[in-house]
């Protein structure tokens, strides 16, 4: 069975469905700068919409690419610190659409 709603992938063929915080930790913290410079987080869809994705850098650091088209988004930035990107992924991946996936919706009280 597929990701429900995105999948994480590294370049040596890791493969986590749905990926916690903590799964996007552990992925970003097995990268290194030979044989696993990166991991992309994207919908499980044919043509996906938006991608993340967190690579090494050669001096040291990692590259945070993160592109939603239908948003018309396009970010990259560069951080050190993986606790803070695996944070910041998350939060910027349950804002995106899915889908199936239940609207929001405030209550009136």
């Amino acid at each position: 069975m597929g990701a429900q709603y995105y999948g994480a992938d590294s370049e040596n063929g890791d493969r986590i469905d749905d990926p916690s915080e903590d799964a996007l930790f552990m992925m970003i913290s097995d990268l290194n700068d030979s044989d696993n410079t990166f991991v992309v987080v994207q919908p499980d869809e044919d043509d996906p919409v938006w991608f993340a994705s967190v690579a090494v850098l050669d001096e040291g650091g990692y590259e945070i690419v993160r592109r939603d088209t239908t948003r018309n988004e396009h970010e990259v930035t560069t951080a050190t610190s993986i606790n803070d990107i695996a944070r910041d992924l998350t939060i910027w991946m349950a804002a995106r659409d899915f889908p199936g996936r239940p609207t929001r919706q405030a209550s009136e009280f």
